[in-house]
């Protein structure tokens, strides 16, 4: 069984729309997404552009959803979908609960939401080598705000909170054995609670919008379950600004399942990754460093024979 993994922010690189394979799905796509926006999709994957926060998240649903459907059209369909943080929305559009610009109106809105609420001295950061509980204790010593976030994999979870609060977890993990502890190029403290006045407002956006019932199960970040109706994938996109995402439950669950070959949108190449180092009998394949026909032929042949490495 395949899965299709679509990165979060900070997988981006300036100029990656352009670098997406060239397929009628993905030109296709690219105007769907301008038309829908009112503006040039490619004008805002620029280095200057990507400083915001808007830009990068448009971006980054717009090359997962190109890329899937460019896959799609050669044959590769997916039984799972997943998505990072904002690859969510691109999850639930290629799972087929939301459509395309409903998706992309509502990521503006929360890219918008989340720019605003902490314009500086907050963020995110990693922490590799300590384990959830290792993280909770030592987050309980620090006075200034500084939550879970991302909790990617057993030993490799994400931080967010102010500059002070950042800076107080990462010498207290480093103090305590953690193999690398740094800021991440993120200026939103985002999964948690921070942001539970913006997660409100986009929570009522996403009332107003049509959702339908996935035609593959679609992993929510929040739970890490499988959803298999429309309710639960608009709480989750609407509300995991405020909670951690536990990226790594939702992972394991689909290979729980039978899922064996794991497919990472561009630009990512994190979660591929993390794939190669929970899962060694699995494979990861990332879109963003081979040609299409060279990811179709090999997600068809690990489809084929699943046990091979």
């Amino acid at each position: 069984m395949k899965a299709i993994l679509c990165p979060g922010q900070g997988a981006q690189t300036p100029g990656y729309l352009q670098q997406l394979p060239d397929h009628q799905a993905v030109r296709r796509t690219l105007a769907e997404a301008s038309q829908a926006l009112g503006r040039d999709i490619l004008l805002l994957d620029s280095a200057a552009a990507l400083e915001s926060t808007v830009a990068v998240q448009l971006t980054l649903v717009t090359a997962s959803v190109a890329a899937a459907r460019a896959l799609a059209a050669e044959g590769i369909e997916p039984d799972f979908a997943a998505g990072l943080s904002v690859g969510a929305f691109a999850a639930a559009v290629i799972c087929d609960a939301l459509d395309f610009a409903d998706a992309l109106r509502l990521v503006e809105l929360r890219a918008q939401l989340m720019e605003n609420a902490y314009p500086s001295g907050y963020g995110l950061a990693a922490v590799v080598g300590l384990n959830e509980l290792q993280i909770t204790r030592l987050l309980a010593q620090i006075e200034a705000p500084v939550y879970l976030a991302n909790l990617n994999a057993a030993r490799q979870i994400v931080v967010a909170g102010s500059d002070a609060g950042l800076a107080a977890l990462i010498r207290l993990a480093l103090e305590q054995g953690a193999r690398r502890a740094e800021r991440l190029a993120v200026s939103v403290p985002s999964h948690c609670e921070l942001l539970a006045p913006a997660s409100e407002t986009l929570s009522a956006a996403a009332a107003k919008v049509a959702f339908r019932a996935p035609r593959i199960p679609y992993l929510a970040n929040r739970t890490a379950r499988a959803a298999r109706t429309a309710e639960p994938i608009r709480d989750d996109l609407a509300t995991n600004l405020r909670y951690p995402v536990r990226w790594n439950d939702s992972v394991r669950l689909m290979y729980e399942l039978g899922a064996r070959v794991f497919i990472e949108t561009p630009p990512g190449q994190v979660l591929s990754g993390l794939i190669n180092d929970s899962f060694p009998d699995a494979a990861a394949v990332t879109m963003s460093t081979q040609a299409l026909d060279g990811v179709v032929a090999t997600v068809k042949a690990r489809a084929a024979n699943p046990g091979k490495r």
